[in-house]
């Protein structure tokens, strides 16, 4: 077999085309041993090489550019499509669906066919790798429904634990959140990503689940992300992310986001069709009309909108002599400033009617009949045009009894001479 040695100095093959972002660690050593890989010209054929930072690599005869800074991206994945470069059996894949605009990136994990939710993109295999590994210890949270009515403890076999078709599952973070029709909806959180493994774990203690979402990947959250948006994270945020550890011999300089660039990309799931959407002398193929920015609409270009209510405006809704009410906010006449009611002393004139004041009792008009006098202070001789109290007597007594001199009972139904009787007319005795 034609191969070469390379020097002993250098970093591994492997991660060299690692981390020029050519694949992951593992299938380039794969590609090595298959014979694809060629330094300098020579084909090598074993991944336990060395090679020298300015050596020229090639895969499958083209060349292989310099590493670029490390990026992250944040992808929705919408269900239906696979995680894979090529697919045998033609399906439609991740890598189809993304910006034309992005560079050859990679995923960090897997979300199957019929799983939604985060999944996080990078161009450099070394860091793939490095979130990749269980030792890392992130934290995976998912958003499960499946199909029945459990209690709580049914779950306890995945909280400690348990082993599927031999393999060893790690314990997993279960919650109940709530019982939806015949479905139940679930949060789950494990810190490995082997294949498919929710829904082996639930299919093993008799569950089926029906969907699927990954909410967050470590510190990485899906959030307001909407299904097929991708989102660049700042190369400083990834920094605090990873800390020291995982950010070791990575290329994290820089501020912003690609190549250099300082503004963080928006999220779009193509590239809009409709090009740039600054202002537009013409919106909607109406010409003199402009977008609203409270509700998107078309409306008529008018020019600038004028500041209402800076000031006393003559001319209010195109009717002179007009202003606006700030009781209500509509359009009253402008009769000049608000006269101050009741705040002078009493007024001769109320409401137009002379000799008339406000009853402070009710708010309503009044006869103006000067102070009024106090009740109730004394013996009134006169009260109400009736003469009250007994005959000859001067002071505030009850009103005298029809038909009965005074200084006697009050004269009862029935019998003259005040002698009392049952409601029958008879006696009481």
């Amino acid at each position: 077999m034609n191969s070469t040695t390379p020097p002993s100095d250098g970093e591994r093959i492997a991660k060299v085309l690692a981390r020029r972002g050519v694949a992951s660690r593992r299938d380039a050593e794969r590609m090595i041993l298959a014979g694809r890989v060629q330094v300098d010209g020579k084909r090598v054929d074993t991944p336990a090489v060395n090679i020298a930072p300015d050596a020229r690599i090639t895969v499958d005869g083209t060349p292989v550019r310099a590493a670029e800074p490390t990026r992250l991206w944040l992808y929705h994945k919408a269900p239906g499509l696979v995680t894979t470069e090529r697919d045998e059996q033609g399906r439609d894949t991740v890598f189809d669906a993304l910006r034309a605009d992005l560079p050859r990136v990679m995923s960090v994990g897997r979300l199957d066919l019929n799983s939604e939710g985060l999944l996080l993109l990078t161009n450099d295999g070394e860091l793939k790798r490095r979130l990749e590994l269980p030792a890392t210890g992130w934290l995976r949270r998912y958003r499960v429904r499946i199909n029945g009515r459990p209690q709580d403890s049914a779950f306890d076999p995945l909280r400690e634990g348990i082993e599927v078709d031999g393999e060893q599952f790690l314990p997993m973070q279960i919650t109940l959140d709530r019982q939806k029709g015949a479905n139940a909806w679930l949060t789950i959180g494990l810190r490995e990503g082997r294949n498919r493994e929710i829904r082996r774990a639930m299919e093993d203690i008799g569950f089926t689940v029906n969907r699927l979402i990954r909410l967050s990947y470590g510190p990485f959250q899906l959030g307001q992300l909407k299904a097929g948006e991708v989102l660049e994270i700042k190369r400083r945020v990834l920094r605090d992310q990873l800390g020291d550890e995982l950010s070791e011999g990575l290329d994290l300089s820089g501020e912003g986001t690609g190549e250099g660039g300082g503004k963080r990309d928006k999220p779009t799931r193509r590239p809009d069709p409709r090009g740039d959407r600054g202002p537009r002398k013409d919106f909607g193929g109406k010409p003199g009309y402009k977008r609203d920015d409270r509700d998107g609409d078309a409306r008529p270009d008018r020019g600038p909108r004028k500041d209402f209510g800076k000031g006393p405006r003559k001319d209010f809704g195109g009717k002179p002599g007009y202003k606006r009410d700030d009781r209500d906010g509509d359009a009253r006449p402008d009769r000049g400033p608000r006269k101050e009611f009741g705040n002078k002393g009493p007024r001769k004139d109320f409401g137009g009617k002379p000799g008339f004041k406000r009853d402070d009792r009710d708010g309503d008009a009044r006869p103006d009949r000067g102070p009024r006098k106090d009740f109730g202070k004394g013996p009134r001789k006169d009260f109400g045009g009736k003469p009250h109290g007994k005959p000859g007597d001067t002071g505030g007594g009850k009103p005298a009894h029809r038909g009965k001199p005074s200084g006697s009972r009050p004269q009862q139904r029935g019998k003259p001479g005040g002698q009392n009787t049952g409601r029958d007319g008879g006696k009481r005795h």
